[in-house]
């Protein structure tokens, strides 16, 4: 069975309880260990808080990606091009908050890194192939960064269009210099390696069509028949000699 695509973040914040996250959030209700992952004094709330993550879903069109999070207190600035994370339902005012997450979204086409996973454990609990990002109350907040996957294959329909050697119909009465600069275009370098015309025909398309056309020997079927003849005397030789006998 193939392993699942992992999906970047698409968002990241507060709740006040877990079933006040929207549909498509997903609240963080336990830490790695098992206990309740309740961050309601950390935020200055006595009645509870979550972190919640939301990604989108994998058929979801593509949107912004969470690049990174930090965990500041409530004197230090915000972050330039950072965002403070929303609250769910509504944001809170009058109250003290002792620490504040922001975070940094860019768009999917964009990004390079992106947040793919959080977690929450104790301040003591080492968490491999995670980053801890800071502390709230009792709780470290761990991400999971990686590289975005970015899929690279090209239309067939496309990709037989570029194979073509006819132009498009709005260029079948375009000059053959024309069209000798548009086929340079329609294939690009692929895998490494570069392509370009020849230099006796780069040479011949600022100089117009006619000199172009001048150059073009045409060749019957019979000239190419007599040029490149191979009679296979050889091969027809060998083929007739008998096998040597077996003793």
């Amino acid at each position: 069975m193939a392993a699942a695509v992992e999906t970047p973040l698409t968002g990241v914040a507060w709740a006040a309880a877990p079933e006040a996250a929207p549909a498509g959030w997903t609240a963080i209700t336990v830490t790695v260990e098992g206990a309740a992952a309740n961050l309601g004094k950390g935020f200055g709330h006595k009645g509870g808080g979550y972190l919640c993550v939301c990604t989108g879903g994998a058929q979801a069109a593509p949107g912004p990606a969470v690049t990174d999070l930090q965990v500041l207190s409530d004197r230090s600035p915000q972050p330039p091009g950072y965002t403070r994370i929303p609250e769910f339902p509504e944001p809170r005012t009058g109250v003290s908050r002792k620490k504040r997450i922001y975070m940094k979204l860019l768009p999917l086409d964009a990004t390079e890194t992106a947040v793919f996973d959080l977690k929450l454990s104790s301040k003591s609990k080492a968490l491999p192939h995670y980053m801890k990002i800071g502390e709230i109350g009792n709780f470290a907040i761990w991400c999971k960064k990686g590289p975005v996957l970015k899929s690279k294959a090209q239309p067939i329909s496309a990709g037989l269009k570029q194979l073509s050697l006819q132009p498009p119909d709005s260029d079948h009465k375009a000059a053959p210099g024309m069209f000798l600069k548009h086929l340079s275009l329609l294939f690009p370098a692929m895998d490494g390696v570069p392509f370009t015309l020849h230099p006796k025909f780069e040479s011949k398309l600022s100089s117009g069509s006619n000199a172009i056309l001048a150059d073009l020997n045409v060749k019957s079927l019979a000239d190419i028949e007599k040029e490149y003849n191979y009679a296979f005397v050889v091969e027809r030789t060998a083929a007739a000699r008998l096998p040597p006998s077996v003793c």
